[in-house]
């Protein structure tokens, strides 16, 4: 018997690629349980599905970052947190100190669907009753009907998992002038943005202030204390973009159109920010 779930959850995370660095991502689950029937006549409750494994894909990888086994660069666990130092591409400088709850490591050489496919698969059956004989999964991005890019972020002030200092999504971006769609501005903020770390002002610190990493020299620094402990990280500046503004979605709406407002001060702008798949911001200005 075979039981699907289609658009089961949303990932939500960063991955480490030795040419690319952090990458923000966001895959939609597909779900499939094959089995024998249970006491109930079910393969598997669909609460139980929603609830149970939702939880499991949500605490093992969404909202963190996901690091290969094959790194340019080194990590170093230790009792409350961990150290990550590596390079990537051109010499590209990335170095993070978190809480051991903020990483998410798997045993391949690169991350990518497949990778991550089988990492959840191996993570899940343990977990299901014994009826369930096998899983599929599938991970998919959003179809885009607009431009959109890679970004990390990290919210010191959110509650929840957001505030893990690198996570991310990939997401799509519109700006309108005066109601009609600008192709050319989107493309332009998403080539801008791609596999970029959006900072806030004020979470930067100096280098002589960084407790657990090493700042190489075209580095800027960055660290906050929130709910699940102590941030930092050190990040090649050319792979940044700092904004006067914390980086929710409803803040990079308002500062992209306060940017596309200063380049067109005499057209309505409308711009629809996305965190992810279905969900964003609209500011106009």
């Amino acid at each position: 018997m075979i039981l699907f779930v289609n658009s089961l959850t949303v990932i939500d995370f960063s991955y480490l690629c030795n040419k690319r660095g952090a990458v923000g991502e966001s895959w939609i689950v597909d779900l499939t349980l094959h089995g024998q029937l249970n006491d109930e006549s079910m393969v598997l409750d669909f609460g139980l599905v929603k609830k149970q494994i939702k939880g499991i894909i949500d605490n093992c990888i969404d909202h963190k970052l996901a690091v290969p086994a094959t790194l340019n660069g080194s990590l170093t666990e230790h009792a409350d947190h961990s150290v990550l130092d590596c390079h990537f591409g051109d010499n590209y400088h990335l170095a993070m100190s978190a809480p051991n709850q903020a990483y998410c490591l798997i045993d391949a050489d690169v991350i990518d669907e497949k990778s991550v496919t089988e990492f959840l698969i191996n993570t899940i059956m343990p977990e299901l009753p014994s009826n369930i004989e096998k899983i599929e999964i599938n991970l998919y991005p959003e179809h885009s009907q607009s431009f959109y890019y890679h970004y990390s972020h990290g919210l010191k002030k959110h509650d929840g998992n957001c505030q893990r200092i690198i996570h991310g999504h990939r997401s799509q971006i519109g700006i309108s002038l005066d109601g009609m769609a600008m192709p050319r501005l989107q493309k332009e903020w998403a080539d801008k943005w791609e596999d970029i770390y959006l900072a806030t002002a004020e979470d930067e610190i100096n280098k002589s202030d960084l407790k657990h990493v090493t700042a190489q020299e075209n580095d800027v620094c960055f660290a906050y204390t929130s709910q699940q402990g102590y941030f930092e990280m050190a990040i090649d500046k050319s792979r940044c973009d700092i904004l006067p503004c914390d980086t929710t979605v409803e803040c990079i709406a308002d500062y992209l159109s306060s940017q596309v407002k200063n380049q067109y001060p005499d057209s309505e702008v409308k711009i629809t920010a996305y965190e992810g798949v279905g969900k964003g911001s609209i500011s106009y200005a």
